[in-house]
């Protein structure tokens, strides 16, 4: 890994220049804060981009590591929510029969 022979980045730059634009749009800032009640973390985006940068221009194996670590530590925290739903394994028994009919008040 810290030779960086085939290695290259998990992301182009570009994409993330785009998501630190993006976090820093004033739109992303008021759905951010509307959902979460605080402001958006858009600092791991910039380091990011840097690191990306440094190591298109210097080969740098402490980018190399920065990178490694930020993208293992975005999908972990993809895979820390639990599902929702439990995932069924079959369909009901009675799922062929039609649905109630609610009766209408008058």
């Amino acid at each position: 890994m810290a030779d960086g022979g085939g290695w290259r980045p998990p992301r182009p730059c570009e994409v993330y220049r785009a998501e630190w634009k993006l976090c820093r749009s004033a739109r992303h800032f008021l759905h951010h804060y509307y959902v979460h009640g605080e402001r958006p973390a858009c600092e791991q985006w910039r380091r990011d981009l840097a690191s990306c940068r440094e190591w298109e221009e210097r080969r740098s194996a402490e980018a190399q590591r920065s990178l490694c670590e930020s993208e293992r530590a975005r999908v972990q925290a993809t895979r820390k929510h639990a599902l929702v739903w439990a995932l069924r394994q079959s369909p009901p028994a009675d799922w062929h029969l039609p649905l109630p009919q609610e009766e209408k008040q008058q």
